[in-house]
């Protein structure tokens, strides 16, 4: 008795704060609580990314040991039925569960509630082989396997929009596009309870204790969903049809600078990541950096007609060859002397009328340079869009004076420069919007966990060209669809007033790093007399039928903008084009 008296006091007064912490190790279990992730959604709250009921599976590694589970192999029993129902190896599986010293394991993430619900049918199953009364030892194999509440993204419309989405990684992390740009905002605040436990259970009746999860905000796009699926079913189809490399379709409302859709071809579906290909989980449209071909031409044009150096009825006399500087210069077709207005060089294209034209631009070729220089810089070019998206290309435009002999006249034609698909429709935005270029914006507002909605801060406006000469330049863009010698005609739109440009241009292989094929462009507004809506489009090395711009982009051009006229509900044209000269007779 002075043995039990002795050893009493020991354990209760002397060792007592030793026990008691030892006993805390075991008896309290601490869990992160996650954070439920924001929802992404389209302009009318359409859901695009969203999060669901999921199970992280853990357990309990002390209950897996030959002295707790009655039996040696315990792990690789345990792993053997657990491995088909996780898609996990069971060699892995087993190699958690015999994690030493441990009381805590995580098996797998983001499990769906029917595959816990399965884990709980076979542990309940087990559980009753375990009874004496069965013959069992008493011990459930699967009485260690645990769970913890979670959330797995999922993503409504599977390919749909996920080159601007993205996608998260398995810890649950924005790892690409919208996901990473505005993780902070979406993820939330985990929290953390503390309870205790007997068992790997949690006992009732001792309560629990810690911070909760706080959620993250709802991010509200300017994408519009019903003319993102126009313009990827459009670009996914050319695509397949004329068996390129990729494309890309940009939609833009010419006022706010909202983009109503970026579409990418081909895509990926982030709902199944295992099956998706490397090279299309980015964001082409704003990644790629390509040279634009004539669809640049219309900056050349602003920079010329806002000099005052021409005007539309100028006339440009287009020999069939022109020599400058170390090479000789040739439209995309063989042609006599062409006797082309300042409106005609642009509708048919002329690289060397767009030479002849931006010559004129200053007294010495240099100082013409600084000048076409100066405008594309000022609609863009050269620099990110603002959209601060991850690994957005700025595009490639050399400072003047380091330009080569060859790019003082390539340049203003659209080769010896680099921009993005969104680079490119923010031109042609601009042009639309008076000259004013609004910054292209992705993002409408966030909402957070209390409900409030804050909308986006307004976009970056800066004047490029004059009211007049923005318009002066959608009228002859209404030349390149409207007029009969434009290179733009599958363009046009019953109904409405087109302003467009076709594009071709010789294609940088990135692997070659040498031309290389193509790149076929359209761009262009409606209605031309009261621009509400941009769409660019570009197919990127198209190596089966046409690979001109107004042939392959053309019609994607045409079946988005009708589109997207229908869907926001734009009235027809009620006034006729301008349809400014093209060309004009010499002088005996």
């Amino acid at each position: 008795m002075l043995a039990f008296v002795v050893r009493l006091l020991q354990v209760q007064a002397v060792d007592a704060s030793a026990y008691a912490a030892k006993a805390d190790k075991y008896r309290f279990q601490e869990y992160t609580l996650s954070a439920e992730r924001g929802e992404i959604t389209d302009r009318n709250g359409i859901a695009l990314a969203a999060s669901v009921d999921a199970y992280d599976i853990t357990a309990d590694p002390k209950l897996f040991t030959p002295e707790e589970a009655k039996v040696p192999d315990a792990p690789e029993q345990a792993a053997a039925l657990l491995a088909p129902l996780l898609g996990k190896e069971p060699a892995e599986l087993a190699k958690k569960l015999r994690t030493p010293k441990s009381r805590y394991t995580l098996l797998a993430r983001k499990q769906t509630p029917q595959v816990w619900n399965q884990i709980k049918d076979l542990r309940r199953v087990y559980g009753q082989k375990a009874q004496p009364s069965a013959g069992g030892n008493g011990v459930n194999l699967l009485g260690g396997i645990l769970s913890e509440p979670s959330t797995k993204r999922v993503y409504p419309n599977g390919e749909l929009a996920a080159g601007i989405l993205g996608y998260v990684n398995a810890e649950g992390k924005g790892a690409g596009g919208v996901e990473s740009m505005l993780d902070g905002a979406l993820a939330g605040q985990d929290g953390k309870i503390r309870f205790t436990q007997s068992g790997g259970r949690q006992v009732p009746t001792a309560g629990s204790q810690g911070t909760p999860a706080v959620p993250g905000s709802d991010i509200e796009l300017t994408i519009d969903r019903d003319i993102q699926w126009a313009a990827q079913q459009a670009i996914t189809e050319q695509v397949t049809k004329s068996k390129a490399d990729r494309g890309y379709v940009v939609v833009q409302n010419t006022r706010t600078g909202e983009v109503l859709a970026m579409a990418n071809a081909p895509g990926f579906d982030p709902n199944d990541l295992s099956a998706a290909n490397a090279a299309a989980m980015g964001n082409a449209a704003l990644q790629d950096a390509y040279e634009p071909g004539s669809t640049s031409k219309v900056m050349s044009m602003a920079a010329v007609l806002e000099e005052g150096k021409a005007t539309p009825d100028t006339h440009v006399t287009v020999p069939n060859r022109l020599h400058r500087g170390d090479r000789l210069f040739k439209d995309d077709v063989d042609h006599k002397t062409w006797y082309l207005t300042l409106n005609g060089v642009l509708a048919k294209s002329s690289n060397i009328g767009t030479i002849l034209a931006t010559g004129q631009l200053g007294a010495t070729q240099a100082e013409s340079n600084k000048v076409l220089h100066s405008y594309l810089r000022k609609f863009g070019m050269g620099s990110p869009t603002g959209l601060g998206y991850p690994g957005e290309t700025p595009g490639i435009l050399a400072k003047p004076e380091d330009w080569s002999t060859s790019q003082q006249y390539t340049i203003p034609f659209g080769q010896g420069l680099s921009v993005s698909a969104m680079q490119a429709a923010s031109v042609y935005s601009t042009i639309a919007n008076g000259g004013v270029r609004v910054a292209p914006t992705l993002v409408r507002g966030t909402k957070g966990p209390d409900g409030r909605f804050t909308p986006a801060a307004k976009p970056q406006e800066s004047r490029v060209v004059s009211e007049k000469t923005a318009k002066t330049l959608a009228q002859m863009l209404e030349s390149v669809v409207d007029d009969r010698e434009g290179t733009g005609n599958k363009a046009a739109i019953p109904g409405y007033r087109v302003a467009g440009k076709t594009g071709t241009a010789n294609r940088v292989d990135p692997e070659l790093g040498r031309y290389k094929g193509y790149t076929a462009s359209f761009a262009g507004f409606a209605p031309a007399d009261d621009p509400q809506i941009t769409v660019y489009c570009a197919i990127q090395n198209p190596t089966k039928g046409s690979y001109f711009g107004g042939q392959l982009c053309g019609p994607i051009y045409k079946k988005v903008m009708e589109f997207a006229l229908k869907t926001l509900h734009v009235a027809p044209t009620g006034s006729q084009p301008a349809r400014l000269p093209v060309t004009f007779e010499p002088t005996p």
